[in-house]
């Protein structure tokens, strides 16, 4: 399956993630509260671009099943915010006056780039490796979470069945609509890319 081929062509890029030393603290809890703090607000920001362009490749999607699915993902990222307003809240974040940083700023141009003048099968290859590295380093970091772990929530919220679901949902749909192709590749690794540069980034304070 295409989107298996393109996990394991990018596996020296999913394992640098997970042992990207902001993944690595906030999976054992060392991680430090104004670090997260930075992170929940900049991810708040990319995860409402990630909402816009399930928007826009749905309103170019006439498959009444890509339309279907297009739909509960946008439901899916939803549900990831309401994770992000209940940390704001706890953490005092203006989620309406976050300012993006550079490498945010870099992937949501990139995506948005892409649902505008890409083809819908790029469109799902830049959105599939968040969906599928996210469901990745939720179980990889689950064992480490106990009941006083200071990042529980966001730990259980990516390591759920639910979320993993919804990532399998993407990735069916990119082989079904994608193929093997230098720019579906170019895409994927490219998002793969920009998720390195979303941590290192949060690292920068």
């Amino acid at each position: 399956m295409l989107h298996d081929l393109l996990w394991r062509s990018n596996a020296d890029l999913a394992q640098s993630c997970l042992a990207h030393p902001f993944v690595q603290a906030l999976g054992d809890g060392t991680l430090r509260a104004d670090r997260f703090r930075d992170y929940i607000a900049q991810d708040a920001f990319f995860l409402r671009a990630f909402a816009n362009v399930y928007g826009l490749a749905l309103a170019r999607s006439s498959d009444p099943e890509d339309i279907a699915w297009f739909s509960e993902l946008i439901g899916g990222v939803q549900d990831e915010l309401k994770l992000h307003r209940v940390y704001a809240a706890e953490l005092g974040i203006d989620l309406e006056r976050v300012t993006p940083n550079a490498a945010c700023r870099a992937y949501t141009d990139f995506l948005m780039r892409t649902a505008w003048h890409g083809s819908l099968a790029e469109t799902v290859a830049a959105l599939v490796p968040c969906m599928s590295l996210y469901a990745f380093l939720g179980k990889e970091l689950a064992p480490k979470c106990g009941p006083l772990h200071p990042y529980r929530k966001w730990i259980e919220t990516y390591s759920s069945g639910e979320f993993a679901q919804l990532a399998n949902r993407l990735e069916s749909m990119l082989d079904r609509v994608g193929s093997d192709a230098k720019e579906i590749r170019d895409a994927y690794r490219y998002a793969l890319e920009c998720e390195i540069n979303f941590f290192s980034a949060s690292l920068e304070l």
